[in-house]
């Protein structure tokens, strides 16, 4: 039975973590990633994290805590590449430790992935059971590995076909 009311809350957006990415070459991807975290802040602030690729390799730094924490000068310096994507996390499932901490660097088969995520799986626990009983070991307790997993077991021509299929 419906009493005619609207249900407010159930169109509003709810934030919960902040995912930002980039593709710039020629330019310090991990400084502008930062700055867009900062700009992100108010969507998560237990940890924070960025992945940087210069298309062969993924450095991935991240911590507990504020952006403004987590990183600093010296975290600019070293940090090469074209590509990035940074994270801000606002727990939903999963514990609040470092070890959930994202962007999440995984190393399967085909390379290394590096993925942020924001917002839940509906059926993230049946996909991870599901997942765990096919032998998958995870290392965290995010629905974001959840995803990972399934690109890595996807076998595609390319990864982009894993993504879209995962």
């Amino acid at each position: 039975m419906h009493d005619g009311t609207l249900m407010v809350d159930s169109d509003k957006i709810k934030e919960e973590c902040g995912v930002f990415g980039i593709y710039a070459p020629g330019h310090n991807v991990f400084q502008i990633t930062h700055y867009g975290l900062y700009a992100l802040q108010h969507r998560g602030q237990e940890s924070a994290g960025i992945a940087v690729s210069n298309g062969k390799t993924i450095e991935v730094k991240k911590g507990m805590g504020l952006v403004s924490e987590v990183f600093n000068n010296e975290a600019f310096s070293n940090s090469r590449g074209h590509i990035a994507i940074g994270h801000v996390r606002y727990s939903t499932m999963g514990s609040s430790t470092l070890i959930n901490a994202q962007p999440l660097l995984i190393r399967y088969r085909k390379g290394r992935l590096a993925i942020g995520h924001n917002g839940n799986l509906v059926n993230g626990r049946e996909m991870r059971s599901q997942l765990e009983q096919a032998g998958s070991i995870f290392q965290t307790t995010t629905d974001s590995e959840i995803v990972a997993h399934l690109i890595a077991r996807l076998g595609g021509e390319n990864f982009e076909e894993c993504v879209k299929e995962a």
